[in-house]
C-alpha cells in the first residue's frame, strides 16, 4: 500500500518460519523482521503477564562495523534499541488479556535501515501484523505513526531529514477513536496543537489498519482459545480469585477508606494487612499453596480496583485529595559542597536528587548506533536502588525502566537548553532517586530544571512535569487525576507524562491499562496537567527564578580562542605532540574545531591562562615593529638565530647587533642567551628580520659604515631542523 508517500509492503511465509507467526515489513528501504512466539505451558507462581518484545538493532542493516577495535559484535542493547523496543511494548500490552501466563514474545530485527524511513515505526508496524496473523490471543485492531509538523503542516512519517526541521514529533498508536500510546517531543508546543497532532496521526492510521485486516482475512491464523481448556487449577484460582475480591470489597469501607492514607508507609502497611487477612482465610480453607502464592501476589490489584471504584462512585482519593490536587512539594538547591549544581525536588513520597556536571566539549558522548552517529552534549542518567522502594536487593546496571525514564527526562529539557555557541559545554544530570511513589520520572525532569539553574546553565525557560492517572470501568466511567501515584495505577488506568514550560509542551510519555483512551479523556487530561505544571513551576520559582550568573567556583570555565585555520597544524605539532605537551604541562583540555575556534576547559585559572598564552605564541603572526625578548639557538659568522616564539626563530643580522661594529656574533653573546630584540620585517618568503640595535639610541656623530656582503646558509627551518636567514616557522 501507499502510505505517507512511500510504498508500505508486508510479506509473510518465507522467512523465520518455524514461530507460531513472522512477517517481514518494509518501508522505503527500512526493514524489519517480526516473529511472535508462545510458550504452550503456563508459567506457575507468577502474577503478571510475561510479555517480552525485542528489537534486535543489527549495525549490518545500515552499512556499518563496530566502531571499536577489540569488539566487532553487537553486544548488550543500545539504550536507542531498547526504547525502541519499550516503545512497542506499551502499545502492544494492554490489548492481551492480562490473567495470561504463557511467556510470549515478540522480536522486531532491524535487516535493512535506509537512513530515512524510521525503524520505529516500521518495526511498530510489524508488531501489530505478526501478533494480528498469529494465533496468540491478542485484541488487535491498532497500529502506530508517527507525525510531525513541517513549516505548518502536519506530516505523517516525517523522514528523518524532515523529523530535523519539525517542532514536533510524535509517536501515536491507537485507531482513529481510541489512543493506546504516545511518546513525543516538542519544542514547547502550545497543548492544543500536540492534541490536534494525536488527533491527525490517528485519522491517519484508518488506511494501514485496513491493510493488516486484510492481511489477516488471507493468512491469519486462529487465536487460541485460552479459556476453553482451563486446568483444575485454574478453575480454582478463578473461584479462589472472585471469593478474595470479595472479601477485600467487603472490608473497604473500614480498611481501605476509613482514614486518609497519605503516605506511602500507611499504603504498604494497608496492603500488607488485606495480604496476611487474605493468607489466614485461605489457609483456613485449606487452598492449594501454589494458589495461595499467586493470590497473594494480587491482592494489591484486587484492593487498586476498589480504590478506582471509590473515585468513580464518590471522588474520594485514598490520600483525602481531590481529583485535582498535587502532593506537598518541597524544592531546595545547592545542597552539595563541591558538585556544579545540584536540586531535590519532593512530590509526596517521591523524592529526587538531581545533579549536574559540566565538562569540556570533548566529554560529549560519541553515538555510533545502526540509526545514529555524532555526539550528544547533554546526557541524562535516572538510578534507583531497592531501598528507593524500602526493599532490598542486588544493585545492577540499568534496566529498561531506568533507560526509559532518563531518556524522557533528557528529551523534556532539549528543547530548552543553550545552544553549543553560547554555551560549549557538555552537560550530564545524575538523578539519584531516593524515594518513589508515583512518577519519579516527572520528579526528575523538575529536579534536573533545578540542578541545571543552580549549576548557571543559561536554559531558556525552566520546565516541569507531571503524571496523570485515570479511573474508569468498563461501563465507560472515567475520571482524570492528577498527580498519579502508586495505589491509584490499577485495572482500567494509565500513566500519561506530560512535561513544559509556561508556554508549552516539550515531552510526553503515555501507557494504559485500558484498551485505549477516548479523545475526550486526552482532552481533559492536558487540561488538568497544564494546570498542575504552573503550580509546579510557581513553586520551584519561589527558589530558584531564573538560573544563576555564577557557575560554582568548581565548575571548570571554557575560554574560546580564534586561530587560523591554517596555524591548528601549529598546536597540535606532529602526531599530537604539541597539543599533548600543553595538556601535560598544564592540565587544561583542548578542543580544536575545522573554522579555527580552540576551546580551553579548565578549573585552574593559572593552568589555564599558561594554555591560553602558549597557543597565542605558537599561532602568532610576527609583524614588523613587534619587540621580543627571545633566546639565542644558533650562530653563524653572518648571524644569529633566536627563538622568538615557541616553534618560530628569526635572526639578527651581525650588522644589526650594535651600533658599533661587530665582527661576529659570538663577540657579544651565547648560546642561550635571552636577548631583546625588535621585528623589523617579515619578507616574502615568511623569514624573519630581527634588529637589536633599533632597540638602543643611535650614538651622537654615528657614521653609517659600508655594508658588508651577506651570505647565507641552509634555508630556513625545515623539518624540524635551525638554519638559514630568518628561520621561519617550525612545521
Amino acid at each position: 500500500m501507499e502510505w505517507g508517500g512511500r510504498t508500505l509492503t508486508v510479506e509473510t511465509g518465507k522467512l523465520s518460519l518455524q514461530a507460531n507467526a513472522s512477517c517481514v515489513v518494509q518501508y522505503g528501504e527500512t526493514v524489519i523482521m517480526a516473529t511472535a512466539t508462545m510458550s504452550k505451558n503456563t508459567r506457575d507462581g507468577i502474577d503478571y503477564f510475561p510479555l517480552m518484545v525485542n528489537f534486535e538493532e543489527k549495525l549490518y542493516a545500515a552499512g556499518k562495523i563496530k566502531g571499536s577495535r577489540f569488539i566487532k559484535r553487537e553486544g548488550r542493547p543500545t539504550e536507542e534499541a531498547t526504547l525502541s523496543g519499550r516503545l512497542v511494548d506499551r502499545s502492544i500490552r494492554p490489548l492481551f488479556d492480562e490473567r495470561m501466563r504463557n511467556d510470549t514474545q515478540v522480536i522486531l530485527t532491524a535487516l535493512s535501515y535506509d537512513g530515512e524511513n524510521d525503524s520505529q515505526i516500521t518495526a511498530l508496524v510489524a508488531a501489530c501484523t505478526v501478533l494480528s496473523i498469529s494465533s496468540i490471543p491478542w485484541k488487535g485492531g491498532i497500529a502506530g505513526v508517527r507525525v510531525g509538523r513541517v513549516d505548518g503542516n502536519f506530516k505523517i512519517n516525517p523522514t528523518l531529514t524532515e523529523r530535523k526541521l519539525s517542532d514536533i514529533d510524535i509517536v501515536v498508536a491507537g485507531n482513529t477513536e481510541k489512543l493506546i500510546m504516545v511518546e513525543a517531543g516538542c519544542n514547547e508546543c502550545p497543548d492544543t496543537d500536540v492534541v490536534t497532532a494525536m488527533k491527525y496521526g490517528g485519522q491517519q492510521l484508518q488506511p494501514l489498519l485496513d491493510f493488516i485486516a486484510k492481511i489477516t482475512a488471507e493468512v491469519g491464523q486462529t487465536k487460541q482459545d485460552l479459556n476453553a481448556n482451563l486446568s483444575e487449577k485454574e478453575t480454582t484460582l478463578r473461584a479462589v480469585e472472585k471469593e478474595v475480591e470479595e472479601f477485600v470489597g467487603s472490608k473497604s469501607d473500614e480498611w481501605i477508606f476509613g482514614t486518609p492514607k497519605k503516605d506511602r508507609k500507611e499504603r504498604v502497611a494497608l496492603i500488607e494487612k488485606f495480604s496476611t487477612a487474605v493468607s489466614e482465610m485461605l489457609k483456613a480453607k485449606e487452598v492449594d499453596e501454589g494458589i495461595q502464592k499467586i493470590i497473594l501476589g494480587r491482592v494489591k490489584i484486587y484492593v487498586e480496583k476498589y480504590i478506582t471504584l471509590q473515585i468513580l462512585n464518590k471522588d474520594q482519593r485514598l490520600d483525602g485529595r481531590s481529583l485535582f490536587d498535587i502532593r506537598d512539594l518541597s524544592v531546595e538547591v545547592g545542597l552539595l559542597p563541591r558538585t556544579h549544581g545540584t536540586g531535590l525536588f519532593q512530590r509526596g513520597d517521591t523524592q529526587v536528587l538531581s545533579i549536574v556536571t559540566l565538562g569540556a566539549p570533548g566529554d560529549v558522548q560519541t553515538l555510533d548506533t545502526m540509526e545514529e552517529e555524532g555526539t550528544k552534549r547533554y546526557m541524562h542518567h535516572y538510578s534507583d536502588t531497592p531501598a528507593t522502594y524500602g526493599e532490598t536487593g542486588p544493585l545492577r546496571g540499568p534496566g529498561n525502566r531506568a533507560i526509559g525514564h532518563g531518556a524522557l527526562a533528557e528529551r523534556a529539557l532539549e528543547p530548552m537548553l543553550p545552544s553549543a555557541e553560547d554555551f560549549p559545554y557538555a552537560m550530564r544530570v545524575v538523578s539519584e532517586v531516593l524515594g518513589s511513589n508515583g512518577s519519579s520520572s516527572m520528579a526528575s525532569t523538575c529536579g534536573s530544571t533545578l540542578a541545571l539553574m543552580d549549576a548557571g546553565v543559561p536554559l531558556k525557560k525552566p520546565v516541569a512535569g507531571i503524571a496523570m492517572g485515570l479511573a474508569s470501568d468498563d461501563k465507560g466511567r472515567w475520571k482524570v487525576l492528577t498527580d498519579l501515584q502508586d495505589v491509584e495505577d490499577g485495572p482500567g488506568g494509565m500513566d500519561f507524562k506530560i512535561t513544559g514550560t509556561r508556554d508549552g509542551v516539550t515531552a510526553i510519555q503515555m501507557d494504559t491499562k485500558t484498551d485505549g483512551l477516548n479523545w475526550e479523556i486526552v482532552a481533559q487530561t492536558f487540561k488538568q496537567s497544564r494546570e498542575a505544571r504552573l503550580v509546579i513551576l510557581d513553586k520551584m520559582a519561589t527558589i530558584i527564578a531564573e538560573p544563576r550568573k555564577e557557575m560554582s567556583k568548581y565548575a571548570p570555565r571554557i575560554e574560546t580562542i580564534m586561530i587560523n585555520p591554517d596555524k591548528i597544524r601549529d598546536v597540535i605539532g606532529p602526531g599530537g605532540k604539541m597539543i599533548n605537551k600543553i595538556i601535560a604541562e598544564t592540565g587544561v583540555q583542548i578542543d580544536i574545531e575545522d573554522s579555527g575556534k580552540v576551546l580551553v576547559t579548565s578549573s585552574d585559572s593559572v593552568g589555564m591562562q599558561k594554555a591560553k598564552d602558549w597557543i597565542m605564541q605558537l599561532t602568532h603572526e610576527v609583524t614588523a615593529g613587534e619587540v621580543y625578548e627571545g633566546t639565542v639557538v644558533r650562530m653563524e659568522d653572518f648571524g644569529a638565530f633566536i627563538n622568538i616564539l615557541p616553534g618560530q626563530d628569526g635572526m639578527v643580522h651581525v650588522s644589526d647587533i650594535a651600533w658599533a661594529r661587530t665582527n661576529k656574533p659570538s663577540d657579544v653573546m651565547k648560546l642561550g642567551d635571552k636577548i631583546k630584540v625588535v621585528v623589523k620585517e617579515v619578507d616574502a618568503m615568511n623569514r624573519v628580520n630581527l634588529s637589536m640595535k633599533a632597540l638602543t639610541e643611535k650614538p651622537e656623530g654615528y657614521v653609517e659604515q659600508p655594508p658588508r656582503e651577506r651570505t647565507f646558509g641552509g634555508g630556513g627551518r625545515s623539518g624540524g631542523g635551525r638554519g638559514g636567514f630568518g628561520g621561519g616557522r617550525r612545521p
